[in-house]
């Protein structure tokens, strides 16, 4: 690489705020200058670029779990990259690192920011997928806030997604019965013949969903993992066994509404059928990540997970990524590939 483009890195900005689903126009891609690492610090090149749906939360003012960017700041999201120059001893040239500097192409660090990790005969992107954030947000959120028992019915929305489909595994590994629910017939095959999911269906294809989930579930619901809110978390509510757990895990057919939606017109079940709904935030439970980590990583030297990664080419990309994401055109994790990686 040449010292002019080593000095040079491209990334993208938030240009205004979105209202509804982003567009294009919201984000503007810019190049600015990087200073050679000084003592202690490392010159990152981005290989991963992570698209999550908590970012929707940082492009809208007001309060949510994650801090809200300003206009004209560079987007922030999960990337895995290589240590290209180095003036840290803990991180030699090669190294691979995850950071939580995504949306641009390289960076400065002085290694505070940076989590070291051999992802040996592993592609490194799995970091970003069933061995990262969406892998043990499935896990946290499926055995500690669902505490499921064996034999018992979990419900999963948006069961294609990164964490759905995870979450559909580890519950069938786990010994439990497990029902999923996706958009397009070809998510549906792919969560039957790949993940070997037992029970899927097409939620687009029913008008009625409650009375769908009641035939799919004819035992009810002991655990919903909701990944989606709206008419998903109504229906299951009118399915939910008593004592159930419902795992607010997210609600992603809410986070583009330019006016709040009213909620479950059926929420008083809650009461009659003693159910607990609680939501969570897997960076709440960094305890659990030496657990998680050895027990996915035997599950994939096994073969019992399987996944999939839904890869756009190229920094330019990255927000076609974002917004194909709240358009449901992914199966499995989202990720951008940068073009010189």
């Amino acid at each position: 690489m040449s010292e002019t483009a080593r000095g040079i890195a491209r990334q993208w900005v938030l240009e205004r705020w979105p209202v509804g689903l982003p567009s294009p126009d919201d984000f503007r891609l810019e190049e600015t200058k990087i200073a050679e690492p000084a003592a202690g610090e490392v010159l990152v090149r981005n290989t991963y670029l992570s698209v999550d749906p908590y970012m929707r939360g940082l492009l809208r003012p007001g309060p949510s779990y994650v801090s809200s960017l300003r206009v004209g700041e560079p987007l922030e999201g999960g990337a895995v990259g290589v240590v290209e120059q180095s003036r840290n001893d803990a991180l030699p040239e090669g190294t691979h690192v995850l950071s939580s500097r995504g949306f641009r192409d390289r960076f400065v660090d002085d290694g505070s920011g940076l989590l070291r990790f051999d992802p040996g005969s592993l592609s490194p992107s799995l970091w970003l997928g069933v061995l990262g954030m969406p892998g043990r947000t499935a896990w946290v959120g499926l055995f500690e806030i669902g505490e499921p028992r064996e034999g018992e019915t979990v419900y999963v929305s948006a069961a294609a997604g990164a964490v759905g489909a995870t979450v559909c595994q580890i519950a069938r590994l786990r010994g439990l019965q497990v029902v999923g629910s996706a958009g397009s017939p070809e998510k549906l095959a792919w969560l039957s013949s790949v993940a070997r999911v037992e029970r899927v269906f097409n939620y687009r294809e029913h008008d009625d969903l409650a009375a769908e989930l009641a035939r799919q579930c004819p035992d009810g619901i002991d655990v919903y993992f909701d990944n989606v809110g709206g008419d998903h978390l109504e229906a299951a509510l009118a399915n939910m066994n008593r004592f159930g757990r419902i795992v607010a895990c997210g609600m992603i057919s809410r986070y583009n509404d330019v006016e709040p939606e009213p909620g479950p017109r059926n929420l008083m079940l809650i009461v009659g059928r003693r159910l607990r709904m609680q939501g969570f935030i897997v960076s709440d439970h960094g305890d659990v990540a030496e657990r998680f980590e050895a027990e996915m990583k035997r599950w994939i030297a096994n073969d019992e997970i399987r996944w999939r990664e839904t890869v756009m080419e190229g920094l330019e990309r990255a927000p076609d990524a974002l917004i194909g994401l709240f358009g449901g055109r992914n199966t499995g994790k989202m990720l951008v590939r940068l073009s010189d990686s």
